[in-house]
């Protein structure tokens, strides 16, 4: 694994410490303020530009009753000042899917997009 990768991944998992604290500053300091960004969350229509995506979260991590999510088997991928995470979330023992895409702004990795659904329990 590449350093990229790992400081990717890195970003990655303090997105989701930031969820599961719901710690608003940090989340916010997380995303992009130099690109444009948005956001999918679960059942939600796409939310676009920094100023909405932030209202999202703010309300996410305000309400006394989100649940913890536990994320896993996640793999960076970096094309140059872009990297993309796809990882497993678990919500309130709903299988979701998600992909994070991170830009490169002053050497830091930041948030860019976030989309998240759910997935289909396939087999038996």
């Amino acid at each position: 694994m590449t350093a990229d990768e790992d400081a990717v991944l890195a970003a990655n998992e303090a997105f989701y410490a930031a969820f599961n604290a719901k710690d608003f500053p940090v989340m916010d300091a997380l995303w992009a303020r130099e690109s444009h960004v948005a956001c999918i969350h679960p059942g939600w229509n796409v939310l676009s530009g920094r100023e909405a995506v932030m209202e999202s979260w703010r309300g996410i991590l305000l309400n006394d009753e989100q649940p913890r999510i536990v994320a896993g088997g996640a793999s960076a991928h970096v094309v140059g000042e872009t990297a993309y995470v796809v990882c497993r979330e678990l919500v309130a023992g709903s299988p979701l899917a998600a992909t994070n895409l991170f830009v490169r702004e002053a050497g830091e990795w930041r948030i860019a997009r976030h989309h998240s659904s759910p997935v289909a329990m396939v087999g038996g």
